[in-house]
């Protein structure tokens, strides 16, 4: 049985920051600024993403490939909508901004998940982020049972830099978003 997700990207247009170090949400003290700070603006520079750095031991001192769209699984027969709603506001710990959302497709991951991912225009700027926790064994073998966040903080990141930062199976979002703001021709897939 196929894994379903759901998730929202917002954006917003103007000048980049380039890190999610420059963010009023991330990263919180104590946390190692992304390395990837300065990197070749891509084509669309003044295009920002909202993306989340998960949590747990296993992403903890990671950056590159460590961020997702703010998103979680659903069942069979929900509303992919109602679940990405849902979702954002479990790990932002603040509801979707309001603004004009429109389905950006179904991305289908390397793990065969299929995330379904909305998007809207929106300057959201959270005072702080209430990601709930999942329990964990952790040290492995342990037997001791801790609670870690699903993600440990969000950020606006310029969409050249998310691309390095995102796990690569969400990567085809921002392409999936160029081509629906205009800033990029459609592929060979895509043409026709």
């Amino acid at each position: 049985m196929v894994v379903l997700s759901a998730g929202i990207l917002l954006y917003r247009r103007g000048p980049a920051t380039g890190s999610p170090a420059d963010s009023p949400a991330g990263p919180p003290a104590g946390s190692p600024a992304s390395p990837l700070a300065g990197s070749a603006p891509g084509p669309r520079a003044d295009l920002e993403v909202w993306i989340a750095h998960m949590g747990g031991p296993f992403w903890a001192n990671k950056e590159a490939r460590a961020w997702s769209v703010p998103k979680g699984e659903y069942s069979p027969g929900e509303e992919p909508w109602l679940a990405a709603q849902r979702e954002f506001a479990e790990e932002m710990g603040s509801p979707p901004p309001p603004a004009d959302y429109f389905r950006l497709g179904d991305f289908k991951q390397p793990s065969g998940k299929v995330i379904t991912v909305f998007a809207a225009e929106s300057d959201f700027t959270p005072e702080e982020i209430r990601s709930n926790t999942f329990p964990l064994e952790w040290p492995k073998g342990s037997g001791r049972i801790q609670q870690f966040p699903e993600i440990d903080r969000a950020a606006w990141t310029a969409e050249a830099e998310a691309r390095a930062l995102l796990v690569r199976g969400q990567v085809p979002v921002l392409d999936a978003l160029l081509t629906r703001l205009g800033s990029r021709p459609p592929g060979p897939a895509e043409a026709g």
